[in-house]
């Protein structure tokens, strides 16, 4: 391993190579580390659970093979974990005792999966969380051996995590303190919607319940809940939220809070050092979405080289579930407070149909997408926009209305596509150079395997963007 280098860079998740690769595409040539806990290259995260469930091979997850790494001049150290950092000095120390200096330096470790202190017992056999590829690796040969799985969490990787058990033969209960499922992305019409939808797929739900032990005798038997209801399961699943991996930049002195404290330049509080990803905490808020990643780790990679560039701003939550058959998507301020709110629902319960749009003095701010898939693209362009749609807004209840008549522009003579998981749009004007796209091919004429230059999403996952 080289001593020195220009910028190292400490996580290979999203936001870790998204920067590597966004300073060598800048400065061809550049000196770029990245050190890497996991003893595996770049994969898709978020991909874990159809991994888990058998729908992708390994393999298939993996972002880049091992010599894309090399081809691009991005060097990679695999299981070195960092245990010091020395922002002083420039330096940081591995796990072995090795040290490397650098110029500049970004923090991109990730998060932690969190486990419920208030819940006895966590430490029995069989009882997971979901983070690494390991920890899929892990389960997947674990629950060969059970028939039953209990998920202690009812968010989106708890519910992904369900099906994915469920798909591989195991009867599958979900347990969620508040009162629905989703509460962060779902208002209470649409969750009730939701869970219907998810209860039809075969897994059971169980909502405002308090997960209290472990049950079993060294070995996970099912949860305990307040009240004396016991869930069977030979195998517990904890998907209780994230916590980012802030300890080492606040043992360095660097000011942390939820995360590392950033401004928009994804600059810390030290100097040369910078964080992006679910490490960073920009204005009050640790995403912990990757389109947040994607975006941090751009600014703070040109940041690093001193290019002038637009600075962050923040991201609008957009979140995307795809599984059990179900469409949805959340953007935006879906449960707004305060006032000058305006909300306006479509449910068709027999279609499995809810759409809400949320208005604010006029403005669109937020949307609850299930099964409207088709509106997705146009929807998230007018929030990203603070559309006014005051003059639409006895339309927005009506069933079958396209919001790409309310995008203003002419439409391309090629349609664009954007990706739901990550928010990267494919312009057929552009191509895909890296991935052998030449400019002028048309989305339907991509590889089957092509797949999303940012997060890997596959073609299935990007919706038209028709303007």
């Amino acid at each position: 391993m080289r001593a020195h280098a220009q910028y190292v860079i400490v996580g290979n998740g999203v936001a870790g190579v998204n920067a590597a690769k966004t300073i060598v595409e800048a400065k061809p040539g550049a000196g770029t580390v990245v050190l890497a806990a996991e003893k595996h290259h770049y994969y898709n995260r978020w991909q874990l659970p159809a991994f888990l469930a058998g729908e992708l091979a390994q393999h298939e997850i993996l972002f880049y093979p091992p010599r894309w790494y090399e081809d691009h001049g991005i060097t990679v150290h695999l299981d070195c974990a960092v245990a010091q950092l020395d922002p002083a000095g420039h330096r940081v120390v591995l796990c072995d005792g090795r040290q490397v200096s650098y110029e500049r330096l970004l923090l991109a470790a990730g998060s932690a999966a969190v486990v419920p202190p208030t819940i006895a017992g966590t430490e029995k056999q069989g009882v997971f969380v979901l983070r690494t590829l390991d920890d899929a690796l892990a389960i997947k040969a674990y629950a060969a051996g059970t028939k039953e799985a209990a998920v202690i969490g009812g968010g989106l990787l708890g519910l992904e995590a369900a099906h994915a058990l469920h798909a591989l033969g195991l009867a599958v209960t979900v347990i969620e303190f508040f009162p629905r499922l989703l509460p962060r992305q779902l208002d209470i019409a649409g969750a009730e919607l939701f869970r219907a939808m998810v209860e039809a797929s075969g897994i059971r739900v169980i909502t405002g319940a308090v997960c209290q032990e472990i049950l079993g005798e060294g070995r996970a038997a099912g949860v305990g809940l307040q009240g004396g209801e016991a869930v069977s399961g030979g195998l517990v699943l904890i998907s209780a939220g994230i916590r980012s991996r802030s300890q080492l930049a606040q043992a360095a002195g660097l000011e942390v809070k939820r995360g590392v404290l950033v401004n928009e330049r994804l600059q810390s509080s030290a100097p040369d050092v910078y964080a992006a990803g679910d490490v960073a905490e920009f204005s009050g808020q640790v995403y912990g979405i990757i389109p947040a990643a994607v975006e941090q780790a751009r600014v703070a990679a040109l940041s690093m080289l001193g290019v002038d560039s637009a600075p962050y701003t923040g991201t609008v939550p957009l979140t995307t579930l795809k599984t059990m058959g179900i469409d949805l998507t959340s953007i935006g301020e879906v449960n707004p407070e305060g006032g000058g709110v305006q909300e306006y629902r479509v449910v068709r319960r027999e279609k499995g149909l809810y759409r809400k749009i949320v208005l604010r003095d006029g403005r669109i701010v937020g949307a609850i997408l299930i099964g409207d898939k088709a509106n997705v693209s146009p929807v998230t362009r007018l929030i990203k926009a603070g559309a006014d749609l005051s003059a639409q807004a006895d339309q927005l209840d009506e069933e079958d209305l396209d919001f790409r008549r309310l995008s203003s522009g002419d439409a391309p003579k090629l349609a664009r596509y954007q990706c739901t998981i990550c928010g990267y749009i494919y312009d057929p004007a552009k191509g895909d150079l890296e991935g052998s796209v030449l400019p002028g091919t048309p989305f339907e004429k991509l590889a089957d395997s092509w797949t999303c230059p940012n997060c890997g999403a596959s073609r299935a996952l990007f919706v038209r963007m028709e303007e």
